[in-house]
């Protein structure tokens, strides 16, 4: 297809009308008539060859096409709005505007919370806004990136993406400080035989992906959305979890739990910050990267003091 030939106008009108499936109201929500929008629907049914949007008794409802492309419109419809707000120059201490970062409450924890010091320091304009990741994110990076800042993620989930090393955890064990079967340290005996609480998302289970390398499956009784959990699914169980040093230290006071070093050499945690191509000259952007790296090197160190 050829671009230049292509009504960039017509993208804002898909969206809003496949997302308000009706021509009145899509008209409104963009600043045009009700005939302007019609025109553009019209348009838009000739350059797709399909109604896009079918009536169906007093309403309207999307086309196998129409349906697929909601999404992508409104996808379409962020990434040229960061691609035409790109500046050339980026003062932080005097802009507003906002930076969405996508994150695990480990990683909002760990490193959002010390990134969002820096900036109420350094530039007290601008709005940090953290999402949870999406379950999905690996199926289709690009995508997601494209409408976002950045991802805070561990390393081995996606690839072929710009990103900045931010800092490294390990992994730790946990188990209830009354359980009667552990004693001063666990064998992976007990990691086969105890029940397990785990943070598990579709791409990154973290207990079971470690295990299985060791030919243990855990028997998960209990699976949970956020890390910070995890202390409280194993307290007053037999249950054991995996959980990393940094956030541990955070929450371990608030549960009665054990924290002991895994019987096994644990893949360390090392945790960047992965961001979409079409970031990459925007001086904004550049700025947050080079705070997220300076924030990072600030929590390199591994704590060394016992919990």
């Amino acid at each position: 297809m050829n671009l230049s030939r292509l009504d960039l106008n017509l993208v804002v009108a898909l969206r809003a009308l496949l997302e308000e499936r009706n021509v009145t109201r899509a008209g409104e929500r963009v600043g045009l008539s009700q005939p302007a929008m019609s025109a553009a629907l019209a348009r838009l049914r000739r350059h797709f060859d399909d109604e896009l949007l079918a009536r169906a008794g007093n309403s309207y409802e999307l086309t196998p096409l129409g349906a697929s492309l909601r999404d992508r419109s409104a996808t379409a419809c962020d990434l040229l709005d960061r691609v035409f707000s790109s500046q050339p120059d980026f003062d932080p201490a005097a802009e507003t505007r906002e930076f969405t970062l996508l994150a695990s409450d480990y990683g909002a924890a760990v490193f959002g919370a010390p990134l969002a010091r820096a900036l109420h320091r350094e530039a007290p304009g601008i709005r940090l806004t953290f999402r949870h990741t999406p379950p999905n994110v690996e199926e289709n990076p690009a995508t997601t990136l494209s409408t976002i800042d950045g991802l805070l993620l561990p390393h081995g989930i996606i690839d072929g993406f710009p990103a900045v090393d931010l800092h490294q955890d390990r992994w730790l064990c946990m188990v209830a400080d009354d359980n009667p079967e552990v004693g001063t340290s666990l064998t992976l005996d007990h990691l086969a035989q105890l029940p397990w609480a785990v943070y598990q998302r579709p791409y990154d289970a973290p207990a079971a992906r470690q295990l299985s390398m060791l030919g243990i499956s855990p028997r998960v009784e209990v699976s949970v959305q956020t890390f910070q959990l995890l202390p409280y699914m194993v307290e007053g169980t037999r249950r054991v979890a995996m959980i990393q040093e940094r956030l541990i230290r955070k929450v371990a006071p608030s549960a009665a739990v054990r924290v002991l070093p895994c019987p096994f050499e644990a893949v360390p945690v090392q945790e960047a910050m992965w961001w979409h191509p079409v970031h990459a000259q925007d001086a904004a952007h550049i700025w947050l990267r080079e705070k997220a790296a300076e924030v990072g090197a600030t929590l390199t160190p591994a704590p060394k003091a016992p919990l």
